[in-house]
């Protein structure tokens, strides 16, 4: 419980003041922005960055069962970044982490994990942009690709698992 939790270690006052950052304004009751969820990280969606086009994204709220018929197309060779927009209620989630599993027909090709970090309640969305990422290109590398992607902690709590498909081209459309 997150009063439990601020209570403890008062004597370290680099931790409390790390605890107090994480929190802002949000302690106790004040922490619960949508009572009716009982989830402490509320995924609400993924999008595809790339400079000087739109971004493309995919809404997590729903049923993400049906994203494995939706996909991203990334253009060969392109530098890309992903943006996670989530919500954390209830109490501080330390060590988030998106990890990615990609294959191609069935085989496992690429494995990343990206620390997104700690976060505290806020009644408000938050976002995490990963690094830049270059899109594999040449002949080979073109085609259809799983992503099987999963939002977790620290404290190892799965906040949402979902698969989606990339397609690498040779142009945009």
């Amino acid at each position: 419980d997150l009063d439990e939790m601020l209570n403890q270690d008062q004597d370290d006052e680099s931790l409390q003041k790390y605890k107090q950052s994480l929190l802002g304004s949000a302690a106790g009751a004040e922490s619960i922005f949508w009572a009716e969820d009982p989830r402490k990280v509320i995924v609400k969606s993924i999008s595809l960055v790339v400079e000087g086009r739109d971004d493309v994204t995919l809404d997590l709220t729903g049923d993400v069962a049906s994203l494995k018929d939706q996909s991203f197309s990334v253009k060969e060779g392109t530098n890309y970044r992903l943006r996670m927009n989530f919500c954390v209620q209830r109490e501080i989630v330390t060590g988030l982490k998106l990890i990615m599993k990609t294959s191609r027909k069935g085989i496992k090709v690429d494995s990343t994990t990206h620390m997104v970090g700690s976060y505290g309640p806020k009644n408000e969305e938050q976002s995490y942009m990963t690094p830049v990422e270059e899109a594999p290109s040449g002949m080979l590398m073109r085609g259809a690709y799983k992503m099987a992607c999963c939002f977790s902690d620290d404290d190892k709590n799965k906040h949402l698992e979902w698969s989606v498909a990339l397609h690498i081209k040779k142009d945009w459309e």
